[in-house]
């Protein structure tokens, strides 16, 4: 697609939303309908005959759980939010972005991945026991022409998806507005303890329409406090109610630990957050990261088939509760395992460095001295794309959590080097700590894949793809 009927693309999206919108007004139902209508024009081929027809059956539905959901977020968020969500993660990155995604994939035969998560600073107002992103030291940052790059040539390969993690992102939310304004074609969002969004970042966050956030959270006040400092839950439980006043799009951040997954998972727990206005749950499972890490954290194999059950149960079309739940763990079914090293996201922290995944801390190209395509097809990342998927068992996806002697290869093959500048870690001594957990989880985890086959997503080897 050229520049200019890109553009043009981009305006009669727009203009088609805007009209749908001032339809449900007058008649929500056929305003809805219009945009599944606008959407399949579009988008076509992108997703299933199925889908666009799963969505119209479920428009038709008022009184069913997720249009329930749909029409209190439609009340609460503010239409011009609505309205460059649907340009920027539907339009841009869903539609545009892949289509070019996939050419570039052919192109450079490397991964380019759809989103990349990024780090402003690893400096941070809180200091939370132990905090996988305090290993890099507080003193690091990326400066704002450095992000700006990162994104100017990830939109030449067709990335519109960023996201910010730190250190805590909002050290830096004055940068992360200009980005938003300047790349005002793509969506931003950013994990966060919540503890600097004010009025006024909320002000310029509906303004710019194109930022979201997911707020940590470990539990309720005494729980979440310990680990994050005292009065820390209650001004998260503040920030809560001035997003929602503001009407913007956030969620929340859990960690889940051998200690906290029945809490943060109940549905008391549940309620409190929907009620305060979360659109969704990103769901973490504990990595032992760091030298330091506690392996004891670790959930037991028991523990995480309740998390598989339990997320499902959440986000089920019937039951559950009205937020959607999502298992950066238990979820690799339905994106065909492991998503990092570029195949769909990939790290860069605050020093430069550019990294197969938010917890694999380990890489041999800095953005300061490497274009981000030389990045992505640096040699672990390539080692990334020749084994992806790591096992034909969706449900153990990770190289290092579930097939930790896979890393410890990959590290040995491509040189490697530990990006953790306090203390750097050895891929023996990391996956060392997950090789009890992996061989426990390896049953249970076989038993679960052989009972839900209907929901595994299949995903081709890259040298096997070739060699056929």
């Amino acid at each position: 697609m050229g520049e200019l009927t890109h553009k043009a693309a981009r305006a009669a999206f727009g203009g088609a939303i805007d009209f749908a919108m001032r339809k449900m007004d007058k008649d929500r139902e056929k305003g809805l309908l219009d945009i599944v209508d606008l959407t399949e024009r579009f988008m076509g081929d992108n997703f299933q005959k199925s889908s666009y027809e799963g969505a119209r059956k479920l428009i038709q539905d008022p009184d069913s759980k997720w249009m329930r959901y749909l029409n209190r977020a439609l009340d609460e968020i503010e239409p011009h939010v609505v309205k460059q969500t649907a340009l920027n993660l539907g339009f841009e990155a869903a539609f545009h972005g892949t289509k070019m995604i996939r050419s570039m994939r052919e192109v450079h035969q490397c991964n380019i991945p759809w989103l990349i998560l990024m780090d402003p600073t690893s400096a941070c107002n809180l200091h939370c026991t132990g905090c996988w992103a305090a290993e890099y030291g507080y003193k690091l940052n990326l400066t704002y022409e450095e992000m700006d790059s990162i994104i100017t040539q990830g939109k030449e390969l067709g990335i519109y998806f960023y996201m910010y993690t730190g250190g805590e992102p909002l050290v830096r939310k004055k940068d992360i507005i200009r980005l938003c304004e300047k790349h005002y074609d793509c969506e931003f969002h950013a994990f966060t303890n919540g503890t600097l969004v004010d009025d006024e970042f909320c002000e310029e966050m509906r303004r710019v329409g194109n930022l979201s956030l997911s707020i940590s959270l470990e539990g309720f006040e005494e729980v979440n406090d310990m680990r994050r400092g005292e009065g820390v839950f209650n001004k998260v439980m503040a920030t809560m109610d001035r997003l929602k006043k503001y009407g913007l799009i956030f969620g929340t951040s859990i960690c889940y630990t051998r200690k906290n997954i029945e809490t943060v998972t109940s549905d008391e727990f549940l309620d409190m957050i929907i009620g305060k206005g979360c659109r969704f749950t990103w769901y973490f499972h504990y990595m032992p990261v760091g030298n330091d890490a506690a392996p004891d954290l670790l959930p037991t194999k028991e523990q995480r088939e309740y998390m598989y059950h339990r997320v499902r149960e959440i986000r089920s079309m019937a039951g559950g509760k009205p937020i959607y739940a999502m298992d950066f763990q238990n979820d690799g079914e339905f994106v065909g395992g492991c998503i990092a090293g570029g195949r769909n996201y990939c790290h860069i922290n605050a020093n430069g460095d550019v990294e197969p995944c938010v917890f694999i801390h380990y890489s041999s190209a800095n953005i300061r001295e490497v274009t981000l395509l030389e990045a992505l097809k640096q040699p672990l990342f390539m080692a990334y794309r020749d084994r992806q998927p790591f096992n034909d068992n969706h449900l153990r996806p990770c190289p290092m959590l579930e097939n930790p002697e896979i890393l410890q290869e990959m590290i040995k093959e491509t040189g490697a080097k530990s990006t953790d500048l306090q203390s750097p870690e050895s891929a023996e001594h990391l996956c060392s700590k997950c090789e009890a957990y992996a061989c426990e989880w390896k049953e249970t985890a076989d038993r679960l894949w052989k009972e839900h086959p209907h929901q595994q997503k299949g995903y081709t080897n890259y040298k096997k793809r070739t060699e056929n």
